[in-house]
């Protein structure tokens, strides 16, 4: 098996990678297995100076990373560039914050006690080996947000990218050993989807964490049960931005737009439904539909484009299937809708809008990955809510908003992992990050996240005997 990265803008092969085969796999999983029995003992200090070194190298080299995550995925340059120094900043931050986030907890004396015991504390442990199964759309910042945590608490890391994000996957590997990190505590798998479930039952490894389709994350989660492994799943997303009559109109489809189209409209906590109260809907969508009708699609190297080409062709292609089927249930498209004329190379699609979706739509219920939106009339407080919550989804959400009462509302009934007001979504190394329903379960990032993958133990010590 070959994996390939294939530059989406031209839609030609640019390098291709063979598969480990089975003998270098397991390679791989008796290193990390050897590297965890020593790294899991050494200081935080020591963590900290290894991924400091990383941080330092990734900042130095961040113009050719974006250029090549551009080029294997198809994000616009600049945006590949934010990405780059999103990781840098959030490995400085675990190195910085790790051992306080792991600092051994003690409980209250009287507690202590009641239990019979002279001490009592809490720590945080390692729990060994994990496997990350990660994909194209943040090729690095993906990985970085477990990665940094996950070595800052002592833990060895096994990566299995996604298949069209090669050299994006071996220069992550490439980046922690010469900042210094063990030989096997992060390595690159090379390999297809197949072949994760042997990877995942092997015993050598404790525990996984994926990011991806929810037909991925069923299947990394039945393995893991089988095996009764801990797993962290971020899975689909189709994020409701809800605008209210008392929000900043303006300022809301202004950033309606880069909520939408980031990253060419393939992010999981991208803004999909635009969910509009009756008395400023006229106003927003008209905005709304004059930013999107706005953007550049273009080159993602060139410095202009706001939004460049889908990262597959069969992305695309689902795109596509989830508007024409919008179209022939008698939708209304506002923008787009369509291929751009003139660029019969590459997987471009227009920035689109759509309006008068209905649930018979099958864009109402399943999440569109690409620069399409959905937009909804709502006529109360009551309506945006249910309007909200009406899929299956649950990663995160947006609500504008001047009143008070409404934002109370939203953050007590909107069933998301993230209520994100006035503002658009965005994750941070100190936030935690995940979602509910079939967004997925488990947190990444912060404290929260960091833990994920830790053994609490609890130390109990007897009292001295009479």
């Amino acid at each position: 098996m070959t994996l390939a990265t294939v530059d989406p803008t031209t839609g030609r092969t640019l390098a291709t990678f063979d598969a480990l085969d089975p003998g270098a796999v397991e390679e791989c999983l008796a290193e990390a297995a050897r590297t965890f029995s020593t790294y899991r003992r050494t200081s935080f200090a020591e963590r900290s100076d290894l991924l400091m070194r990383a941080a330092a190298l990734l900042e130095e080299e961040a113009e050719a990373v974006a250029r090549t995550m551009t080029t294997e995925m198809g994000k616009p340059l600049a945006a590949s560039r934010a990405e780059a120094a999103k990781c840098v900043k959030a490995m400085r931050w675990y190195a910085a914050h790790a051992e306080s986030l792991l600092a051994d907890e003690h409980p209250a004396e009287a507690d202590v006690r009641d239990a019979g015991a002279a001490s009592v504390h809490v720590r945080y442990r390692p729990v060994g080996v994990v496997l990350a199964v990660m994909p194209w759309n943040f090729p690095l910042w993906q990985v970085v947000r477990f990665a940094a945590p996950a070595l800052m608490a002592g833990n060895v890391g096994l990566l299995k990218h996604a298949s069209n994000v090669p050299q994006t996957a071996l220069y992550l590997g490439d980046l922690f050993r010469r900042a210094g990190f063990p030989r096997g505590c992060f390595q690159t798998l090379l390999i297809g989807s197949g072949g994760v479930e042997a990877v995942l039952r092997d015993p050598r490894v404790a525990a996984a964490t994926l990011t991806g389709s929810e037909p991925a994350g069923r299947a990394v989660a039945s393995v893991a049960g089988d095996e009764v492994k801990k797993t962290v799943l971020e899975l689909g997303g189709s994020d409701p931005y809800v605008v209210m009559p008392s929000a900043d109109v303006a300022r809301a489809a202004a950033t309606a737009v880069t909520a939408r189209v980031q990253n060419n409209g393939q992010s999981c906590i991208a803004a999909k439904r635009f969910i509009v109260h009756t008395e400023v809907y006229d106003e927003f969508a008209e905005r709304f539909t004059a930013g999107m009708s706005a953007l550049v699609v273009g080159d993602p190297m060139e410095e202009s484009t706001d939004v460049g080409p889908l990262a597959t062709e069969s992305g695309r292609a689902d795109v596509e299937e989830l508007v024409e089927d919008a179209v022939r249930r008698g939708v209304t498209v506002l923008c787009g809708g369509r291929r751009p004329p003139g660029r019969p190379d590459g997987w471009f699609y227009e920035p689109t809008v759509l309006a008068d979706v209905t649930p018979a739509m099958r864009v109402d219920q399943e999440e569109t990955f690409g620069p399409v939106a959905t937009l909804y009339r709502v006529r109360n407080l009551d309506e945006a809510v249910d309007r909200a919550n009406s899929t299956p989804f649950g990663l995160s959400s947006n609500v504008w908003t001047r009143d008070d009462a409404d934002v109370a509302r939203f953050a007590r009934d909107l069933e998301a992992g993230g209520v994100f007001v006035n503002g658009m979504t965005a994750s941070h190394p100190a936030l935690p990050f995940g979602g509910v329903k079939r967004s997925g379960y488990g947190r990444e990032l912060s404290g929260h996240g960091m833990r994920e993958f830790c053994n609490i133990t609890t130390v109990w010590r007897a009292a001295a005997a009479d």
